[in-house]
């Protein structure tokens, strides 16, 4: 049996001492290979298949390191969602368990140079929470599993909720609309009654005129031809019986006709007067009474809207808002600006802050909005009018109020002239 075959002690003995963890100094990434010391790493530095290995290296050794840096990635964040999938723990805790694989992808092959570098990238690209503190950085790694799931149940929440919220508008607006109509009917039938009256009226007095000028011109037709025949005794004038005129609308004036008659003629000119003046006054009120019940509708669909549109969350992604967190004075968030990129649990915003690019996870109530400067997108995040955006017009400091116009959607081009500041944020650009 050789010195070195398989059940031998020498071998036995090999297979032990390289099964702990080795110096990283002496471990190849490219061929896989742990040397127990200086020179056995010299000597498979000199080796042909370690040769071959570096000759494959030199042709892509971007393209090689940047595999080596993914598969390093992926691994760690496997460990960390396996074993602290919900808790906050120390990163060279975590590296350790890594490390402890003896055939895991070593840092010293990536593009990472140190833990804490590898650290910032997981914060920035939000993979994890970071913190530094003064016992060394801490991470708690952001589940976008159970992140998507919640927020897929939370929308169909909404969803319902919203169309709950629409289908009580509607009925109500029916109602009002309904009202409206009822009110509109009585007052057309109002006017209808005094229409009637005033043509009855008219065309009785018509019909006694017309009368009363028949028996005047046959008593002047009698008179006139015994006259003639008296004076010449050869001409008899024949008065034709007068035809009644086409109906005179009681709305306007009649003609002036004389019929002997002025006194009543004229009494009767200023009842149709009258008539007339009191039917333009009632038309007038008729339309008031309109535009001031599509005014009421208005208002009661506008306060409708108010109410099921303004909530005690206001979050939404792509705002800028303020920290104004006193605990994070000590780590420079306090009063620093941030983009919101997605909100969890309707209170609870992502900010991935301006300057250092560090993401946080905080409450809206310390939070606070962003007011651009004039002729800047806002948001309108609360009220009527939520989710709109919308151009800022003007601010109005003493008052804590602004004037906006409203940018797209169902509403565009309309100018909301007094909306708080809590209610409209900046729009990241």
């Amino acid at each position: 049996m050789g010195k070195h075959e398989f059940l031998t002690p020498k071998a036995i003995a090999n297979r032990i001492k390289a099964k702990g963890l080795q110096k990283l100094r002496w471990y190849c990434q490219m061929c896989q290979k742990q040397c127990r010391d200086e020179n056995g790493f010299k000597c498979h530095c000199m080796s042909e298949s370690h040769q071959r290995q570096m000759q494959v290296f030199g042709m892509a050794p971007d393209r090689v390191v940047e595999g080596f840096s993914e598969e390093f990635l992926d691994t760690f964040l496997g460990l960390i969602r396996r074993a602290h999938r919900h808790s906050r723990v120390a990163a060279t805790v975590v590296y350790n368990e890594y490390i402890a694989d003896r055939h895991h992808v070593h840092m010293n092959s990536t593009r990472w140079a140190t833990l804490t570098e590898f650290v910032k990238f997981l914060g920035r690209e939000g993979y994890c929470k970071v913190e530094d503190t003064p016992k060394g950085w801490f991470m708690t790694y952001i589940d976008r599993d159970s992140e998507k799931a919640i927020k897929a149940r939370l929308k169909r929440k909404r969803i319902k909720s919203d169309m709950a919220e629409d289908e009580r508008q509607e009925r109500m607006i029916a109602r009002q609309i309904e009202r409206a109509q009822k009110s509109l009917a009585k007052a057309n039938d109002g006017d209808e009654g005094d229409v009637a009256e005033g043509e009855s009226e008219s065309e009785s007095g018509s019909e006694e005129e017309y009368s009363g000028s028949d028996d005047d011109d046959g008593e002047e037709q009698e008179e006139g031809s015994k006259e003639a025949n008296k004076a010449t005794g050869k001409i008899a004038i024949a008065l034709q019986k007068s035809v009644p005129g086409p109906k005179v609308n009681p709305f306007e004036e009649k003609p002036k006709v004389n019929f002997g008659f002025d006194e009543e003629d004229s009494g009767v000119r200023g009842k149709e007067r009258d008539e007339v003046s009191n039917k333009k006054g009632k038309d007038v009120k008729a339309s008031e009474a309109r535009r001031s019940a599509l005014d009421e509708l208005m208002k009661e669909e506008e306060k409708a809207k108010e109410r099921s549109n303004r909530k005690d969350y206001w979050l939404c992604p792509g705002i800028v808002v303020k920290v104004m967190s006193k605990s994070l004075a000590q780590k420079g968030y306090y009063k620093q600006k941030g983009v919101v990129k997605k909100v969890i649990d309707k209170y609870v915003g992502e900010i991935e802050m301006l300057e250092s690019k560090h993401v946080l996870r905080v409450d809206q109530d310390e939070l606070e909005t962003v007011i651009p400067q004039i002729g800047g997108l806002v948001r309108i995040v609360n009220g009527a009018y939520r989710g709109s955006n919308a151009r800022l017009l003007s601010v109005d400091t003493e008052k804590f109020c602004a004037k906006v116009q409203v940018e797209k959607g169902l509403y565009d081009g309309k100018v909301l002239r007094a909306v708080e500041y809590e209610d409209i944020c900046k729009i990241s650009s």
